[in-house]
C-alpha cells in the first residue's frame, strides 16, 4: 500500500507542475502576442529605438524560457505516461488537460469499465470542490479485478489548480494480502495442536510416578516434538524456494539423485513395511539446477508415497524422457486421491488423510514444496489417482544433458 501511496504523491506532483506550467505558458503566449501587436502598431517606428529594442529582447527571453517550459511539460506528461497507474488531470474548470495510456483504455469503454470511468468522472468533480476522495470498483470479468481510483485537488500558491485521478489496479495486491493471511492462519493453527499435545503432555508427566506410562507419554512427547520440527524445516525450506534469489546451478547425475533419495526415505519404508523399487536409469543423464531443491522435492514425494501406502506395498520409483523433458515418476498402490480433491492436495497444509497425516507426523507442506521447485526450474509436478489403487506423482523437468561423468 505505500507503494500505492508513493505512486500517487508522485503522480499528483507532477500534475501540479503541468497545470501551473500550462497556466504559465498561456501568460507568456499573451505576452508576446502583446508585443506582436505593438509592433504591428507602430510600422513607422526605427529599429533602433531603444524601448522596442529591450521590449524585442525581452520577449526573445520569454521564447527562450517557454521552450524551457514545453521541454519540461513534455518530460513530465512522459512521466506520467510511463506509470503502470492510470492518470488523469482536469483543470479548474473541470476540463480533462491530460490522460495517460493506462486511463485512456477507460474512455468510451463499455461493461465494468466503463464504470471507471464514470468513477473517475464524479471523483474529479469532487476533487475541484477541495476534497481528496476514493472509490473501489469491483470489474467481475472475466478475469475479475479491483481497482481503486483515488482523486486529489491540485493546489499551488496561486489557489486550486484543478484535480488528479489515480487509477490503480489492486487486484494482485489483494490476493498476496489474502494468501499472507491465510498462510498465518494455517501455521498458528497447525503449530497450536502440537504445542497443545507437548503442554498437556508435560503436565501429565509431572504428576506421573508409574514407570510404564512414563514411558508411553515421553514416546508422545518425542513423536509431537519431532513433528513440530517437521513443521518448522518445512516452513523454512517453503520460504527459501519461494525467495526472490535465483536456485543454485549445479550439474549432476539423475541416476544418483534418485537412488540418494530412496536411501534417504529408506528408514521410514522399512518402519512401514513399505518396499521401495528402482527402475533403470540412464547412467549418463545429468540435470543442470539446484541439487538440494530437486532432491527435496523428490524425497517428498517418496515419503508420501510410503506414508500413503499400506504394509507390505510397493513404490515405484523410475525416470522417462523424451525429446522436451523428464519426468522423475514415483507411483505407489497407497489409498488413492479423490478426482475432486486432485488439484488441492498442493496448497499449504492441505491433507487427504489427516487422521494419516498426525499419525506419520507430516506437515502438509511437502507436495506444495515440490511443486514451487519444480515451478523454480521450468517445471510441474502432476498426479494420476483413483481411489483405493493408488497414485503416480511425476516430477517434471526440461530435458536433462547428457555426458560421461561420474
Amino acid at each position: 500500500m505505500g507503494y500505492v501511496l508513493a505512486a500517487i504523491a508522485f503522480s499528483v506532483a507532477l500534475a501540479v507542475a503541468i497545470v501551473a506550467r500550462r497556466m504559465q505558458q498561456r501568460t507568456v503566449r499573451r505576452l508576446i502576442d502583446v508585443v506582436e501587436h505593438l509592433g504591428e502598431a507602430a510600422p513607422g517606428r526605427p529599429r533602433g529605438d531603444l524601448a522596442m529594442a529591450r521590449l524585442e529582447r525581452s520577449v526573445q527571453r520569454v521564447r527562450e524560457r517557454d521552450d524551457r517550459v514545453q521541454r519540461a511539460e513534455l518530460r513530465l506528461e512522459l512521466a506520467l505516461s510511463e506509470m503502470t497507474q492510470g492518470a488523469v488531470v482536469c483543470d479548474e474548470q473541470g476540463i480533462v488537460v491530460f490522460r495517460n495510456a493506462y486511463a485512456q483504455s477507460f474512455v468510451g469503454a463499455r461493461h465494468g469499465e466503463a464504470l471507471v470511468e464514470a468513477a473517475v468522472r464524479e471523483l474529479l468533480e469532487m476533487a475541484r470542490g477541495g476534497v481528496p476522495c476514493d472509490r473501489e470498483v469491483e470489474l467481475y470479468g472475466p478475469p475479475r479485478r479491483t481497482l481503486v481510483v483515488h482523486a486529489t485537488p491540485l493546489r499551488s500558491g496561486v489557489g486550486l489548480l484543478g484535480a488528479i485521478a489515480v487509477i490503480d489496479d489492486v487486484t494482485e495486491t489483494q490476493r498476496i494480502d489474502s494468501i499472507r493471511r491465510d498462510f498465518v492462519a494455517n501455521v498458528s493453527h497447525e503449530l497450536k495442536t502440537p504445542i497443545g499435545a507437548l503442554a498437556l503432555l508435560a503436565e501429565t508427566l509431572a504428576g506421573e510416578s508409574d514407570v510404564g506410562i512414563v514411558q508411553r507419554l515421553s514416546e508422545r512427547v518425542r513423536m509431537e516434538s519431532f513433528r513440530v520440527s517437521n513443521m518448522v524445516d518445512d516452513l523454512l525450506t517453503l520460504s527459501r524456494i519461494e525467495g526472490n534469489d535465483a536456485p543454485n546451478i549445479d550439474e549432476f547425475g539423475i541416476d544418483l539423485l534418485v537412488r540418494e533419495g530412496v536411501d534417504r526415505v529408506h528408514p521410514v519404508a522399512e518402519q512401514r513395511s513399505v518396499t521401495i523399487t528402482v527402475g533403470a536409469i540412464d547412467g549418463s543423464l545429468r540435470f543442470i539446477g539446484d541439487r538440494r531443491q530437486i532432491s527435496s522435492a523428490l524425497s517428498n514425494l517418496l515419503e508420501n508415497a510410503v506414508k500413503y501406502s499400506e504394509p507390505g506395498a510397493t513404490v515405484d520409483a523410475r525416470v522417462v524422457t523424451n525429446e522436451h523433458e523428464m519426468a522423475i515418476v514415483v507411483q505407489d498402490q497407497g489409498i488413492g486421491i479423490p478426482r475432486s480433491e486432485l488439484e488441492r492436495i498442493f496448497e499449504r497444509f492441505y491433507r487427504v488423510d489427516k487422521a494419516r497425516s498426525r499419525e506419520t507426523g507430516g506437515s502438509g507442506l511437502g507436495l506444495s514444496i515440490a511443486r514451487h521447485v519444480a515451478r523454480n526450474h521450468g517445471g510441474d509436478v502432476t498426479v494420476v489417482s483413483r481411489e483405493g489403487e493408488g497414485s503416480t506423482f511425476a516430477l517434471l523437468l526440461p530435458r536433462p544433458v547428457q555426458g560421461d561423468h561420474p
